[in-house]
């Protein structure tokens, strides 16, 4: 079933692999972003692999008037994929405001517009961060929502809450928030991976990074946790698994297939993983040795988190295909790409 979809961030990590997953099953896509924490190189990572070029327009969606345009000049979109968002958890607790402006309305001014279509379907990109540390794992999607650490995950929270309230008041109106646990990896052409800009925020750039000699070595946040080698635990999911997620769960809200008019999904692979563990996966599954230390805990840090995935692989008809060492190693391959590129530009 083809139709024009919106991916907001659509450049991105996840967007970029989502609007990969998008065009191979036969949608039209039309990239929404702002390049502020990403690059416009990604546009022909993405054209490479899918040998089709989407639809890209350069605008701030905290811009109403510009939101307002772009509907009026794309009247034919069936539905939204939002990615973008600002998502580090530090800098949130800085500049607040920036994030509840940009996190929220962003999302406002979209579904605004979306209100005034007859039929509309809006994927929302959530977070795990909104259980906390859960008081059970692994987690469902029954889980308690717990006060939000951030005001990143506040937003994440707030964005749920938002979609909850106009699903309740609008019965054309159809969406699906997932919940993803910790995206990983990179597409296997190397051609798009994670970017992130300054010091990453998330384990794995930063590991590839010290493999590279990017940084002189890893920083493992505490070892006294009650975990068998006392050191976090995650879940891990490769960023192609979690791509065709969006894309399932796009399709089922086309297919009319959905229970109820605004549904929530754990996105993982049910497995948690150790920060030492994962250091070793990167070992075996690249032959490279990683220089790391242990240091003290982070603040702000949870011992665990993984997901129970049953309703998603129940309901959504989805599951994972790729495990840890597979999505190392391509995060490894795409690493030694941007440094090749790096080189070539200088």
């Amino acid at each position: 079933m083809s139709s024009r979809i919106l991916v907001t961030g659509g450049l991105g990590f996840i967007g970029s692999h989502t609007v990969v997953a998008l065009q191979e099953k036969g949608h039209e896509v039309v990239i929404i972003d702002n390049l502020s924490n990403s690059s416009i190189d990604v546009l022909a990572g993405i054209t490479k692999i899918s040998q089709k070029t989407p639809a890209f327009e350069n605008i701030d969606l905290r811009n109403k008037n510009e939101v307002k345009e772009f509907f009026e000049k794309y009247p034919d979109i069936e539905g939204v994929i939002h990615f973008a968002a600002s998502k580090a958890v530090g800098e949130s607790v800085e500049n607040p405001l920036l994030y509840y402006e940009n996190n929220l309305s962003s999302l406002i001014y979209l579904l605004q517009e979306l209100q005034q279509k007859d039929n509309a379907y809006f994927i929302f990109s959530s977070s795990c961060t909104v259980y906390g540390q859960a008081d059970t794992l692994p987690i469902t999607e029954n889980a308690p929502v717990k006060k939000a650490e951030s005001p990143y995950g506040n937003t994440k929270q707030i964005g749920e809450e938002i979609l909850t309230d106009t699903a309740k008041i609008n019965k054309n109106f159809k969406a699906i928030s997932l919940r993803y646990f910790n995206p990983v990896g990179a597409h296997p052409s190397a051609e798009i991976g994670e970017l992130p800009i300054g010091t990453p925020q998330n384990l794995i750039p930063f590991i590839t990074q010290t493999a590279i000699g990017k940084r002189k070595e890893l920083s493992v946040f505490g070892d006294d946790y009650p975990t068998e080698d006392g050191t976090c635990i995650r879940d891990y999911i490769h960023v192609i698994d979690l791509a065709k997620a969006h894309v399932v769960a796009l399709e089922r809200l086309q297919q009319n297939r959905e229970k109820t008019n605004f549904e929530v999904f754990n996105l993982g692979t049910g497995k948690g993983s150790s920060v030492l563990e994962v250091i070793n996966s990167f070992e075996r599954s690249t032959g490279e040795k990683l220089p790391y230390k242990i240091v003290g805990r982070r603040e702000g840090d949870i011992v665990a988190a993984y997901a129970d995935t049953k309703k998603a692989n129940e309901e959504l008809g989805w599951k994972t295909e790729k495990h840890l060492d597979e999505a190392l190693k391509s995060a490894w391959d795409w690493q030694k790409e941007v440094v090749r590129r790096e080189k070539e530009d200088n």
